[in-house]
């Protein structure tokens, strides 16, 4: 579990504004541009120091494309990112190179992001070798030191890949990420591509080595069950927005989001004494909209069932209604004052 006494006045390791990623697409021999998958669309959010931030969303909501966005494996269309105050947003690849120890990633396929050729040795100590580091010790100590501390044999040094399972190489991936100290890692999926049983092995170890080097967290997740266990703040992704950003317990215990009322519902709840009850699970109509002509107004609009006219042409802006707080809907929902409706609810 994650610290709940962390201070919410900590330090802001990242500040993400106005962050916006389009991927052109382009038709024809001459290979004009038509138009644009919209993938993220205009986020602001910010990680603190020491702190774990939630992402969740459906698949195609933009939350893999804006991980690779703030660690810089892409370049944004427009926005800012600033990582200790330093605005990280256009910084060519050598002048990312020195931030690439502050910032890693964690993939979530664990079986395509390591070299089958390499050994265990040589993917662990890629990192220094790209840096130029020579850790205290050498490089072969500081690896068996990196697997010991991700919970595998120091002794596998000289193994490959195809050797380990699934949940193994994905602490490989992580004893990676670490290897030169970084302040901030972006896990994408973490877990997904994992058996259940071993999920809660990996993050249960991602905790314990926040903890004890004192690491700040961005876990992308799918997961909202996951998601729970390690998160201080969640943001709620929808077709390239941010929907709902708050603290684990406020968006647990009172969602104001209709979006992320529906994503809690499918959360299956193990009780036996509620077999044959009725859910309550919500079941949102239609399929999510294609982010390359994304709808006007709220995008959640076409599957809400709170919708209304003003829904279909103003698009809600990320405001905080409680402390902590902030959601992006015309009509929340569990708010201290509810907004009036401006027109009663429509089918669509």
């Amino acid at each position: 579990m994650t610290d709940m006494n962390k201070p919410s006045g900590a330090e802001t390791l990242l500040k993400v504004s106005g962050l916006v990623k389009h991927f052109p697409i382009n038709k024809g021999l001459l290979r004009r541009q038509t138009g644009a998958v919209k993938a993220v669309d205009g986020i602001d959010f910010e990680v603190r120091r020491g702190e774990t931030l939630g992402v969740v969303g459906e698949s195609g909501c933009g939350k893999s494309t804006m991980g690779r966005l703030i660690t810089r494996l892409l370049e944004p269309t427009g926005g800012r990112i600033e990582f200790e105050g330093q605005d990280i947003t256009h910084l060519g690849v050598s002048q990312m190179r020195p931030l690439r120890r502050d910032v890693q990633m964690i993939f979530q396929d664990p079986y395509g992001s390591l070299n089958p050729r390499h050994t265990v040795g040589a993917i662990v100590s890629a990192p220094f070798n790209l840096q130029g580091v020579t850790p205290e010790g050498g490089v072969k100590a500081e690896v068996q030191r990196l697997l010991s501390l991700v919970g595998l044999n120091p002794e596998h040094y000289n193994r490959y890949p195809h050797e380990f399972s699934g949940g193994q190489r994905q602490r490989i991936g992580i004893a990676r990420a670490l290897a030169l100290k970084p302040k901030l890692v972006v896990a994408d999926e973490p877990v997904s591509a994992l058996d259940v049983s071993i999920q809660a092995q990996v993050v249960n170890l991602l905790d314990d080595l926040q903890q004890e080097l004192g690491l700040t967290y961005v876990i992308i997740a799918h997961d909202l069950s996951v998601i729970r266990h390690v998160s201080d703040r969640i943001a709620v992704m929808y077709l390239g927005k941010i929907v709902e950003l708050a603290d684990r317990k406020s968006l647990y215990e009172s969602p104001m989001h209709p979006y992320t009322n529906a994503l809690l519902s499918a959360v299956p709840v193990p009780d036996p004494r509620r077999r044959g009850a009725k859910s309550g699970r919500i079941l949102l109509k239609g399929d999510v909209p294609s982010p390359i002509s994304p709808p006007a107004g709220c995008r959640f609009h076409t599957r809400c069932w709170k919708a209304t006219e003003i829904c279909k042409t103003q698009d809600p802006p990320l405001v905080p209604l409680k402390t902590g707080h902030e959601v992006a809907c015309h009509h929340p929902e569990n708010a201290e004052t509810p907004t009036p409706a401006t027109s009663t609810p429509t089918d669509a």
